[in-house]
């Protein structure tokens, strides 16, 4: 079972999908590989902020999003930036009400909102998550 504190014990991803306990993790891990042709990376934060486990996806270097494990859920934190902010305005408008609130809620710095989104139930903002991160992937 994973222990999301102990550094000295990378979690598999079987590891992360009983600790979530939520199906759509199964489905969102395997769409970001299979959508992406990516390998999904551990990494263990030492930040006081958001300290264990967390899961980057990174294609070409650039990282999509960074994934954190919680209990039947897990939270994914998208980093808007210069180059895809005029894209994802332009969708706002048309993004579930709780995205639109987490981005006028969030504090910028360096031309940069950190948006971090709970996904729990395969609905509207789940199917958003992934447009979001389509702009992170094509700049638009």
């Amino acid at each position: 079972m994973l222990d999301r504190k102990d550094s000295q014990s990378m979690p598999t991803q079987q590891d992360m999908s009983q600790y979530i306990h939520n199906p759509l993790w199964d489905l969102f891990y395997q769409y970001m590989i299979d959508q992406y042709h990516i390998t999904p990376k551990y990494e263990f934060s030492k930040c006081s902020w958001e300290y264990g486990w967390n899961i980057k996806i990174k294609k070409s270097q650039k990282t999509l999003c960074t994934i954190y494990p919680r209990e039947n859920y897990f939270t994914v934190m998208v980093v808007i930036g210069k180059k895809e902010k005029d894209s994802f305005e332009q969708i706002l408008p048309t993004l579930h009400n709780n995205i639109q609130n987490i981005y006028a809620n969030t504090q910028e710095g360096n031309g940069q909102k950190w948006l971090m989104i709970d996904l729990e139930d395969d609905n509207k903002q789940y199917e958003d998550i992934k447009k979001i991160i389509n702009i992170k992937v094509c700049g638009k």
